[in-house]
């Protein structure tokens, strides 16, 4: 063998050994996403989401509701179209995939400020419905469903 066909079979392995050290150090975007490398900030801001169907009731037919977990913790958020109904004491229900129901906080508060965010207490295991329920006439104003039950992450 020759001095040039030497240099060329060694050019040539080196360029392939070269090539199949970079592939082995790439890494796709799908799996950089996920990496405990990643900024924890930009960690703790990316959720999964899931958005129930529009409101349906006798006084809240606009609106949807969205889970979402933030900072560990499991989420419901009202839409913007959302519109408070005028009843007196409009409520968060939640209604689970076993059917147990749990009334939480008020939609509106003192001094004309409203919840139209909830966070999830760890007894909800999942939730299959949500309700704007009135404490005062003990009457469902509407419901928004999600597909399938949502479960809580933990």
């Amino acid at each position: 063998m020759t001095n040039l066909n030497r240099t060329r079979t060694l050019v040539t392995r080196t360029a392939a050994l070269m090539a199949l050290t970079v592939s082995a150090f790439a890494v796709s975007p799908a799996l950089a996403q996920d990496s405990p490398m990643r900024a924890q900030g930009t960690m703790a801001s990316r959720s999964v989401e899931h958005r129930t169907g529009v409101f349906r009731g006798v006084e809240v037919n606009k609106g949807t509701v969205v889970h979402m977990v933030m900072n560990g913790k499991n989420v419901l958020k009202l839409s913007d179209d959302f519109v408070i109904p005028k009843a007196p004491a409009p409520s968060w229900q939640i209604i689970d995939s076993s059917g147990n129901v749990f009334l939480l906080n008020q939609l509106t508060i003192a001094g004309g400020k409203t919840n139209r965010q909830l966070t999830l207490p760890s007894y909800i295991k999942d939730v299959r419905k949500v309700q704007i329920w009135c404490s005062f006439a003990e009457v469902n104003l509407g419901e928004a469903s999600f597909a399938t039950p949502v479960s809580m992450a933990r």
